[in-house]
């Protein structure tokens, strides 16, 4: 059985859509790639607990927060080729939005990280009128450090979130408009 898929945002090359269970399949390679989530601190996944976050985003987080992480899309070929989208977390006693990005391994180096944080970006600030988006980075990880900067962000903090390990913690606000 296949469930509707709902699309999100779209960019030249990629469109963005909500996660069904159907996506389990597909993202659980990546998952359990030791070298795609290499700097992500519950590292690999099981088959299990992909199924976990994906019945996660599924069934409450879309509905909690009206964004979550979206299965993105080569729109060349159709193929789910990663997840990126939007997190809600509490640092320091302050609710901040996320915007994070995880792409297979064959299609890094083609911009494609940039692009879709580039329209989650826009997404977040025009469609849900966020104020204010960070990213989450590992030190090590110059190429998500390289996709923040890109987009537009800036290093606000180098140091411990609440979690006991160093992260780089990039912002950015909301351009103020004529109407705001």
């Amino acid at each position: 059985m296949t469930t509707p898929q709902t699309t999100i945002l779209e960019t030249e090359r990629l469109m963005l859509r909500l996660l069904t269970m159907d996506d389990v399949e597909a993202l659980f390679p990546m998952y359990s790639d030791p070298e795609v989530r290499q700097y992500f601190p519950d590292f690999t996944r099981t088959y299990e607990e992909t199924k976990e976050e994906v019945d996660y985003f599924v069934n409450r987080c879309y509905q909690k927060h009206g964004f979550g992480l979206w299965a993105t899309v080569d729109k060349a070929t159709g193929e789910l080729i990663g997840r990126c989208g939007l997190l809600s977390w509490e640092i320091e006693e302050r609710e901040e939005v996320e915007v994070a990005y995880l792409l297979a391994k064959a299609y890094w180096g083609r911009g494609l990280a940039t692009e879709a944080a580039q329209g989650i970006v826009q997404y977040a600030f025009e469609q849900l009128n966020i104020s204010r988006l960070i990213c989450l980075v590992d030190p090590g990880n110059t190429a998500s450090q390289n996709v923040a900067q890109k987009i537009g962000m800036t290093l606000e903090k180098d140091g411990d979130i609440g979690d006991g390990e160093r992260t780089f913690v990039y912002s950015m606000n909301r351009p103020m408009t004529n109407s705001d």
